[in-house]
């Protein structure tokens, strides 16, 4: 196994098994053929060919086109053609999030392939024998990558919020930390990656975060999510990336890039240049 390998992982999915959906002649997301199938039957909205969905009558104000796509999952999800409602909000945009046409609810952008966007924080210590870092394993109860390893810090990005409303609230959910600590997180720019998933296409954005961290912190999380902590040698973690399964797959990714930044995969490395090129691949 090689960090190629986790960056290929993520960036799996094949363009003929989609179809793009398109407003006003921007691609706002790629459809599965299923899904697809599934829009013929609002035909006063969608105009659906074997090469692209149109949203042709969308309404014309940003609440409208909410509220229109809310009521057709709700009826998908009633229907059992989507499993759940999250209950956060994502923008739906072919750029950045204040870009916005309307939203979607989180757990049904991917059956649209609409553009999702998180956090992710990398924590760390710096100590006598290297950098360490703090890292959670997720909840065994959790709908998505039960049991795996995570970041410190990850969550959605839901509309309403903005980085650093959202980034202090997932700070504090997930390991107990004071606003006045998450704030201290230094933004070190942005992985993205587009993947084929059972839900749907997942063109997904993850704004990254480093935070040092003082010696005696202890993070304890108050949501659910993570049922344990681990403050691991870098160089160990580095190990569990490379050559194993063990982290939820997008959070290799935002380790990948640490390791780059702080040297740790160096210059050197025969894959290096393919490793920082894949880091940021295209959204569809």
């Amino acid at each position: 196994m090689s960090f190629l390998d986790k960056i290929q992982a993520c960036n799996a999915w094949n363009p003929g098994d989609f179809v793009p959906f398109l407003l006003d002649g921007e691609r706002i997301g790629m459809l599965r053929h299923a899904a697809v199938d599934q829009l013929r039957r609002w035909p006063k909205q969608f105009a659906v060919s074997d090469t692209a969905v149109h949203w042709t009558h969308a309404p014309n104000d940003f609440d409208g086109r909410t509220a229109l796509l809310a009521d057709l999952v709700r009826q998908l999800v009633e229907e059992g053609v989507l499993s759940h409602l999250h209950g956060e909000r994502y923008p739906v945009t072919s750029g950045n999030r204040d870009r916005a046409i309307c939203l979607v609810d989180r757990a049904c952008a991917p059956f649209f392939g609409m553009r999702a966007f998180g956090q992710h924080l990398n924590g760390f210590v710096r100590t006598p024998k290297g950098i360490e870092m703090w890292v959670g394993r997720r909840a065994a109860d959790r709908r998505l990558y039960p049991g795996y390893l995570d970041n410190l810090v990850a969550g959605g990005l839901p509309f309403e919020l903005t980085l650093v409303e959202n980034l202090r609230k997932e700070c504090a959910e997930e390991a107990g930390m004071p606003p006045e600590l998450a704030d201290r997180a230094v933004p070190v720019g942005a992985v993205t990656y587009c993947r084929d998933s059972e839900r749907g296409l997942k063109p997904d954005v993850m704004y990254c975060y480093d935070l040092e961290l003082p010696e005696d912190f202890e993070p304890r999380c108050t949501d659910g999510e993570v049922e344990a902590f681990y403050r691991l040698p870098v160089e160990e973690v580095r190990d569990l990336v490379r050559d194993t399964g063990e982290f939820k797959l997008n959070c290799n990714l935002v380790i990948i890039d640490f390791l780059i930044r702080h040297g740790i995969i160096p210059q050197t490395d025969p894959d290096y240049l393919a490793i920082i090129g894949g880091l940021r691949s295209p959204l569809s």
